[in-house]
């Protein structure tokens, strides 16, 4: 076991834990952590399926007396977020990550740590494991790609599970159970472009926006965080204007379901415009810098001096972008008039990324209205439809609807309070989760939502609350032997 996690209760579900981060598994590439699961299932000689997507289901019989119970599902996902800051060396797809014990949180070595939801895999791992917890019938879904489409889940045969009940260990916060959702769908543009030759008597810049704390598309979008494409594009746009600026390279962001952190670009200017590009860049760096100084108070925004590139984006092609980047929507696009302070629909513009001939940008949108969802992707469209380019959209996925009157939350509510002694919080959530699927293939299934304490999620500062592991795992036990 790693040194960070030695000592740390409950013991088995570090100890799995500990196992699972030693496992590359980011989303589309998660072979190696299904095969982890299928051994463990046939190791334990318990009945284990896995389907052509990876997902896998392990059958666990009911503890002595409890045969006549509920069949209960506990399901989490196999996949993490693979973010790492700019400076750090890192494969995701060969190396193990490396845990870092800070105070009462757990976090990685400049990478995100994977706890979403690899403390939901191991929790699961452990009571699998142990043979003295008291459940009725116990299946266990470990599905693959929530994060990048959440198509494990959409792809479940409609005739695996048996069970009545599914908790999902996909929340976040202690304490509080989530019993609905948003749906989301993906928006990819796509833009062509001709090369430019690199004038002479110019200069090459790389201008960088770093150092944002990034997040959750859907449960960070409404906390006022800087987006870096945004950001540097607003620099870009306005040094095209000022300084005759022109874009060689720009890249920014990384995953659908992240707020930007990091983006940079190489530009040229003509030599005698380059110290007002310098002045330029520092003058919007310390504007910029004060708007955002309570949400991001480490952002950096740098220019310096580069070698020359071998092309740039033709003229006609630049304005195009870099005017549909800056009227792109971005963030918050309606909040609920039923739920108080509740994020009805968003948009995230995710990533920004170019090869010889391509400029593709990747943007999500979210929302618990249906019709809400679509319209947002309908305006991402419309807004780089009036460039020329080519636009395409995901799937998507359903919303999951609230059933206040389920009975497992109310089982939850009430050993939450007799173990707790306080109310738990009971809420819907913007962000996606694998229940609205599981829903719409099980229409009968009731479900909740619950976890530990995670904070930073699909960002490298992502950590998990330690003391919080306990509480959800006790919780866990007692919901199980409550619904008897």
């Amino acid at each position: 076991m790693q040194k960070a996690l030695e000592n740390l209760k409950p013991e088995k579900v570090w100890k799995y834990f500990g196992e699972i981060m030693a496992i590359p598994r980011p989303s589309k590439h998660e072979a190696k952590i299904s095969a982890y699961l299928q051994k463990f299932g046939k190791d334990h000689k318990y009945e284990t399926l896995h389907d052509e997507l990876g997902n896998v289901l392990i059958r666990k019989p009911a503890y002595k007396g409890y045969e006549k119970s509920q069949g209960v599902c506990l399901q989490a996902h196999m996949d993490m977020v693979c973010e790492k800051n700019g400076d750090k060396k890192f494969d995701f797809l060969k190396d193990p990550i490396q845990p870092i014990r800070d105070g009462e949180w757990l976090t990685a070595d400049g990478t995100t740590l994977g706890a979403d939801d690899g403390i939901g895999v191991a929790a699961a791992l452990a009571i699998l494991d142990d043979k003295t917890i008291e459940h009725g019938p116990l299946e266990v879904l470990f599905t693959v790609d929530e994060e990048t489409g959440l198509t494990g889940a959409a792809g479940l045969s409609t005739s695996w599970l048996k069970s009545d009940i599914l908790l999902n260990f996909d929340d976040e916060d202690e304490g509080e159970f989530c019993i609905g959702c948003a749906g989301g769908i993906d928006t990819t543009v796509e833009i062509t472009f001709r090369h430019a030759r690199v004038e002479k008597d110019t200069t090459a810049y790389r201008i960088s926006v770093s150092g944002l704390v990034g997040g959750h598309s859907g449960d960070d979008i409404n906390r006022g965080r800087g987006c870096a494409n945004k950001i540097l594009n607003r620099i870009l746009w306005n040094g095209a204007r000022k300084c005759g600026l022109r874009l060689a390279y720009i890249d920014g962001g990384n995953l659908r379901n992240a707020i930007a952190r990091e983006a940079y670009a190489v530009v040229t200017v003509p030599d005698r415009k380059r110290n007002a590009l310098k002045k330029l860049v520092k003058e919007y760096a310390k504007h910029i810098c004060f708007e955002f100084r309570t949400t991001e108070p480490d952002m950096k925004i740098a220019i310096e001096e580069t070698d020359k590139p071998k092309y740039l984006v033709d003229a006609d092609t630049q304005e195009k972008l870099l005017n549909a980047i800056y009227a792109c929507a971005h963030g918050v696009l309606a909040m609920s008039r039923e739920v108080p302070n509740f994020v009805e629909t968003s948009t995230n513009l995710a990533s920004i990324k170019m090869d010889d001939r391509r400029i593709k940008i990747a943007t999500s949108q979210r929302s618990s209205v249906e019709s809400a969802k679509h319209a947002a992707a309908q305006k991402i469209e419309a807004t780089f439809r009036m460039i020329g380019a080519k636009v395409s959209h995901g799937d998507g996925y359903p919303g999951w609807t609230p059933n206040p009157d389920s009975r497992v939350l109310k089982v939850g509510v009430d050993t939450y309070k007799k173990m707790f002694k306080h109310e738990p919080i009971v809420r819907a959530i913007h962000a996606g989760l694998e229940c609205g699927l599981i829903g719409e293939k099980y229409p009968k299934m009731d479900m909740i939502s619950y976890g530990p304490t995670l904070r930073g999620v699909h960002s490298p500062d992502e950590r998990i609350e330690i003391k919080t592991v306990q509480m959800f795992w006790d919780l866990t036990l007692a919901i199980l032997k409550a619904l008897k």
